[in-house]
């Protein structure tokens, strides 16, 4: 009789298993830069296998408060992990119920990437130090012409590769507001976008 053999191979298929992405619902407040960096985001090869990533723009281009009031109401949907609104702060006239908004999103857990005066900010940070107070047409003339541009639409793949730089500075300006205790609206210049990208990318590993 012939024995059976034991402690072969398990033929059955197994099924690979993935981590679940988390899932971002991000409120705009421009249509052009904001749109076109995160999308520049999106296509990353580490942020698609973390984060799916949904961009919502108000048609009307609304101010931060109803950014904030459009979010609460996604966030009640059970598939979303996150909504984000993002938005500016405008020098030297900051937008109405700027603060309004800022508290409301505090209180119902909308996460914030405020940026002081205005996005360009941001962009900026990618290519050099800014620590010094300016207004949002300043800013922009300065964006543009870092990069080059002439209007409001970005080459998002020019960013990608200088976004941990530019996350270092806002950070830094970051600590720097808070010793001073230096808060919104007088936090100008800064950026919370860097608390977004820490959001949507995984931790990188500590080196050494």
């Amino acid at each position: 009789m012939t024995r059976r053999r034991t402690g072969g191979k398990d033929l059955r298929r197994k099924t690979a298993t993935r981590p679940e992405r988390k899932t971002i619902v991000v409120f705009c407040e421009g249509v052009a830069s904001e749109p076109d960096y995160i999308n520049g985001l999106k296509r990353l090869p580490e942020v698609r296998g973390n984060t799916a990533i949904s961009i919502e723009i108000d048609p009307g281009q609304g101010v931060p408060l109803t950014l904030v009031k459009l979010a609460i109401e996604r966030a009640a949907d059970k598939e979303v992990d996150e909504c984000w609104c993002v938005f500016d702060v405008e020098w030297p006239k900051q937008h109405p119920n700027l603060q309004q908004a800022i508290r409301l999103a505090t209180d119902n857990g909308i996460r914030l990437a405020v940026s002081n005066p205005c996005f360009e900010l941001w962009l900026a940070l990618h290519f050099e130090d800014c620590t010094a107070h300016q207004d949002t047409p300043e800013a922009e003339r300065r964006s543009r012409h870092l990069e080059g541009r002439t209007g409001k639409r970005i080459d998002a793949d020019r960013y990608m590769p200088l976004r941990n730089t530019a996350s270092a500075r806002a950070s830094a300006l970051a600590r720097r507001h808070a010793r001073n205790h230096t808060e919104s609206p007088h936090d100008n210049p800064s950026s919370s976008m860097y608390e977004f990208l820490a959001a949507i990318e995984p931790p990188r590993p500590a080196s050494g």
